[in-house]
């Protein structure tokens, strides 16, 4: 099972730490999110180091659809009523201002990047696009609603931004790496102040950023409360139609369509992670229906986290800890998101202030509704006998017949069928 971006890039290899070091930033995850980090720090002259435990963009980041857009879903009605309107400005404005470094990040590498509208398109409800339309309005931005869509079923149009874009984020990130310190098959299992120890040694950094998709150490910040993990599928097909565009429903339970080279990709069957859901088998049976001549050529799975109020966690790990830093919860926006990640925590790490840093604190308040729907799932799945546990906190594993993985539905921690660890916050393999 790999994805498109696998199997159309290249990735070099990197040494492991053989030694203790020092430096003045540490990144701990090699992700996208951990490396855009590390070019920043160098544009900025900061000595930095990135350290990865297997390796660099061997997690979520190698399995992303790669859209680049400010167009979250209709997130901005949302935040408008929810945030009020400096809030939802500055999260429209902080993203614009992502996409553009990012877009301009791509247009000087050979990663197929290519300029692409987006659209947010509803099967039946004209009205949350006409309202999305409206909040996008009030603070300034001009969207087109459209009527006429190339997708294979009846839809009532979208919210259209003109001009996002669309690319293969692992050749990006071959180009990128190729001149940054990096530590690959590195594993850092603690941080203490401002020192990070993997098994043989200790690395101290003056400041210590946390890329791992989920955050690591439960000791500050209370992640396994504030986030929980979804599942998505993603098929490509050959001899399907270029739809020229990318098109996410508005729905949760949707699907996206994008094309790549000659390929159609199909994305949706999301669930949370530990729970039933659409899988492939929802995929294929579209596809059945609605492109009976296309091939499958390729098949994947990614996992996101999501935060108690759709916004990003990025900024300083805790209250607790000065010089500790984090970037997760991207709610399925992870291209925008990392690269705003990294302009925030360079700003933040040379001590530059960054007018939009407030809304992506990971110390904002936290009391929404998902919080006890998390604590919910992690009470329920405390109790009872169940065939395995997860290492991370102990809740009750639940067997992915799709994938043939345990998934943790609590926090999203994933084990294959011989009990090795393949995604986080557990550490340890099953016994």
């Amino acid at each position: 099972m790999k994805s498109v971006w696998e199997a159309n890039a290249k990735l070099s290899s990197f040494p492991e730490l053989s030694s203790d070091c020092k430096t003045q930033v540490l990144i701990i995850g090699g992700g996208i999110t951990g490396i855009l980090t590390a070019c920043c720090l160098k544009e900025k002259g900061v000595d930095c180091i990135l350290v990865e435990k297997d390796r660099i963009c061997g997690g979520v980041t190698k399995n992303t659809t790669a859209k680049i857009t400010f167009q979250h879903g209709l997130i901005y009605r949302k935040l408008l009523d929810k945030k009020g309107k400096d809030a939802t400005q500055g999260y429209l404005f902080s993203n614009r201002l992502a996409f553009e470094k990012l877009c301009k990040l791509c247009k000087g590498i050979d990663c197929d990047f290519q300029i692409k509208d987006n659209y947010i398109y509803s099967v039946y409800n004209r009205d949350v696009l006409e309202k999305e339309m409206s909040a996008l309005e009030e603070i300034g931005y001009n969207p087109l609603l459209v009527s006429d869509l190339p997708l294979p079923f009846a839809n009532v149009g979208a919210v259209c931004f003109p001009r996002q874009a669309q690319f293969n984020p692992l050749k990006l990130l071959s180009a990128l790496s190729a001149d940054l310190r990096i530590y690959e098959n590195t594993f850092v299992k603690d941080i203490k102040g401002r020192t990070a120890f993997t098994d043989k040694f200790r690395i101290e950094a003056d400041k210590i950023i946390v890329a791992t998709h989920f955050p690591f150490t439960d000791k500050h910040g209370s992640y396994f409360m504030k986030l929980y993990q979804s599942r998505s599928y993603v098929i490509a097909l050959e001899n399907a139609p270029d739809i020229n565009g990318m098109y996410l429903d508005e729905n949760d339970n949707g699907l996206s369509f994008r094309n790549y080279k000659d390929m159609l990709l199909i994305g949706g069957g999301d669930h949370r992670t530990g729970k039933g859901g659409g899988d492939w088998a929802e995929l294929r049976s579209f596809a059945a229906m609605h492109y009976p001549e296309a091939k499958e050529k390729f098949r994947w799975a990614t996992q996101d986290c999501m935060s108690l109020d759709g916004i990003p966690y990025i900024g300083n790990y805790s209250l607790f800890t000065p010089d500790v830093y984090v970037a997760t919860g991207f709610n399925k926006w992870g291209m925008t998101g990392a690269m705003l990640s990294a302009m925030l925590l360079t700003d933040a790490v040379t001590d530059k202030k960054n007018d939009f840093a407030h809304i992506y604190s990971p110390s904002r308040n936290m009391l929404k509704p998902q919080l006890f729907v998390n604590g919910l799932e992690t009470v329920s799945n405390l109790v009872g006998f169940p065939e395995k546990r997860c290492t991370h906190l102990g809740c009750a594993l639940k067997w992915n017949k799709a994938e043939h993985t345990w998934d943790c539905p609590c926090h999203g921690s994933r084990f294959d069928e011989n009990g090795k660890v393949l995604d986080n916050p557990a550490e340890r393999n099953l016994d």
